[in-house]
């Protein structure tokens, strides 16, 4: 069975996650050493014993998901279960180069570590009195009706960060455009507006300070060519070269997730089975939003991992 792996990102973090890896596994444990050393904070007592507001500063936050979708990924291939293809959400897509051997293991975590805090950074130089810049959801229109209330927001501080499924799209923007765009959404119909766990605008020009001063992190990074087909969010198609991965990293920071785009990607290239390797279960509510054909299932815990047949 064709099987790909997905990585979700930033969002889909809880207090405890991966302790039951940690705990069952010494592959993990040692993945949790190697973390710790290269970026110099204590991810046990993170991700342990952190609370939910200390997971979602971005600088935090970005160790901590990686870190449990690679562990994931260690625990799925123990038990015999390989990826054909790999793909990754926001941050999820540094963990996806990872699997398809672009990122070596010993680089991840530094270089997410210096993008949490580049944008950590970037983000908190856009809050105001009115509140943090970050994210929020819209669901219940059409990505076409969606593209139509955003030209309406032309000239505000808010903008498409992910058109995450059919009837979902991502905004991105200071506290003054997602509060002026919540008005603009619910009056068009949306059913829902719903605030994020993040402390960032992700995927939007308001991070074009973040991506400057990851282009210099790069720099000391070599991303080799994919042993794997990895697909890119700022496209939705295949990355063919390390130079392209690494150049795609840097749109990613500023421009719109195509997920949408991608799963149709995915499904052409004949995938049948999709896993989610890392916490929560995000990309497969997405997924299913997308099509029923071929489910996916998630694997962020030792009980899902066990279920995968």
């Amino acid at each position: 069975m064709k099987t790909c792996f997905l990585f979700p990102g930033q969002g889909a973090q809880y207090p405890g996650m991966g302790k039951d890896l940690w705990e069952a596994s010494e592959e993990v444990k040692k993945l949790f050493t190697l973390a710790s050393g290269v970026t110099g904070m204590d991810v046990e007592k993170l991700l342990f014993e952190g609370s939910e507001e200390e997971l979602k500063a971005t600088d935090k936050t970005q160790i901590a998901v990686t870190l449990v979708n690679v562990a994931s990924s260690m625990m799925l291939k123990s038990r015999g279960i390989e990826p054909e293809g790999a793909a990754g959400f926001s941050l999820g897509e540094y963990s996806a180069l990872h699997e398809a051997g672009v990122i070596r293991l010993q680089d991840i975590f530094p270089i997410v570590k210096a993008r949490g805090e580049l944008m950590e950074q970037a983000a908190r130089n856009l809050d105001s009195k009115g509140g943090s810049a970050g994210m929020a959801a819209v669901v219940g229109l059409t990505l076409d009706t969606a593209k139509e209330v955003m030209e309406k927001l032309a000239g505000e501080e808010v903008f498409a960060a992910n058109f995450s499924s059919p009837r979902q799209i991502v905004l991105a923007g200071t506290a003054a455009g997602l509060d002026k765009a919540e008005g603009v959404f619910k009056e068009a119909g949306a059913r829902r507006y719903i605030r994020l766990k993040v402390s960032a605008p992700f995927h939007s020009p308001l991070l074009e300070e973040a991506k400057i001063g990851l282009a210099k992190v790069l720099e000391n990074y070599t991303f080799s060519d994919p042993v794997i087909p990895v697909y890119a969010n700022a496209t939705g198609r295949k990355i063919t070269s390390g130079e392209e991965a690494k150049e795609l990293c840097l749109r990613q920071a500023v421009s719109t997730v195509l997920w949408v785009e991608l799963e149709e990607n995915l499904l052409a290239a004949g995938y049948e089975r999709f896993v989610e390797a890392g916490p929560g279960m995000v990309l497969c509510g997405l997924w299913k939003g997308f099509t029923s054909d071929f489910p996916c299932q998630p694997a962020g815990t030792l009980e899902s991992i066990e279920k995968i047949v």
